[in-house]
């Protein structure tokens, strides 16, 4: 039902030291908007296509039963995180036969692909690549006392497959807004951002269903706040809709509920200045903080495909409890 209703805003996730626990903590409140880029551990398989050969068109993935969404590891036993690095590893075979270790739906299995060769002699499988991902996206929060940072609210997932991208490293960088694509029904609208890939704000360690999580090289900078927990009734969010200056804008949460990832809360927009200028919650905005009482409680997530000035959001603790993925990486 989500995936006919809302989109996801991501315009493409601490450890001991954030906690996991429901009490308040002081937290530096985000909006900035961020670039973000990641590569892939591992290359996706975003698509399956014919080969044009002498014999006529040819797939050889599709006939080994490869599938899109399978993400690529290995060939041959030798890992690979590149789809130029597997395409040379074809090329070098020469016709010889590729097994490939995949993983698909948290099984990892192994297939072995015949390549061919197209009219232009090149030995290929038929198959579309994935390694990596860039967009714009929103800050929710850092901790001032470890320099943990949590983004976006959601996870970073192929926009082809769905797939949640498996990160092998990633990095979050300067960006200003430019322009916006305001929202109308049916056509979710966007911030439209310029990266500085030259001014890196901090890694990506965690992807998570909850959001993106690292380690700030610098100071954000902005309120502290403490945390807390959400509830209906009046609120804001702190976004950056043009250059590199965040606002708050008010909404209203409508509901508040739980499911197998946690809790979520319905919101819509009242704020008339921000649906003047976007129409209502447009992609970029994942990770807006959302205030209330004064209090960081939660991040927007996703939009109604239907009507910009409704979306959804996740509260922040559980954006703090899926942050413990970084005491893994520690």
């Amino acid at each position: 039902m989500k995936k006919a209703m809302i989109a996801t805003l991501f315009c493409l996730c601490m450890c001991s030291a954030l906690g996991a626990s429901a009490s308040a903590q002081e937290l530096v409140v985000g909006g900035q908007a961020v670039g973000i880029q990641v590569g892939t551990k591992g290359v996706i398989v975003a698509g399956l296509t014919q080969v044009e050969t002498a014999d006529g068109a040819k797939s050889p993935a599709q006939s080994a039963g490869m599938k899109k969404g399978d993400v690529i590891e290995k060939i041959n036993g030798e890992v690979v995180n590149t789809a130029s690095g597997l395409i040379d590893a074809v090329g070098a075979l020469n016709g010889a036969g590729a097994e490939l270790t995949v993983q698909r739906g948290g099984k990892t299995m192994r297939v072995t692909v015949q390549p061919v060769q197209n009219a232009e002699g090149q030995w290929m499988m038929g198959m579309w690549l994935r390694d990596g991902v860039s967009g714009i996206g929103t800050l929710t929060f850092c901790d001032p006392a470890t320099g943990v940072y949590g983004a976006l609210g959601h996870s970073i997932s192929d926009a082809d497959t769905g797939t949640k991208m498996p990160i092998s490293e990633g990095s979050i960088t300067d960006a200003e807004i430019v322009s916006v694509t305001r929202g109308a029904p049916g056509a979710p609208g966007e911030l439209n951002g310029c990266a500085d890939t030259q001014r890196v704000l901090g890694s990506i360690e965690g992807n998570t269903a909850h959001g993106i999580f690292g380690k700030a090289y610098t100071a954000f900078g902005g309120r502290t706040t403490e945390t807390g927990a959400i509830k209906t009734g009046p609120a804001t969010i702190v976004s950056t809709v043009s250059g590199s200056q965040p606002r708050e804008y008010k909404v209203e949460i409508n509901r508040i509920y739980r499911d197998a990832e946690g809790e979520h809360v319905m919101l819509t927009v009242v704020d008339q200045a921000l649906c003047a200028q976007t129409g209502g919650i447009v992609q970029g905005m994942s990770g807006s903080p959302i205030l209330q009482g004064g209090r960081l409680v939660g991040a927007v997530t996703h939009v109604f495909v239907n009507d910009p000035t409704r979306g959804y959001g996740v509260s922040i603790q559980d954006m703090l409890a899926s942050a413990g993925v970084l005491e893994q990486a520690a």
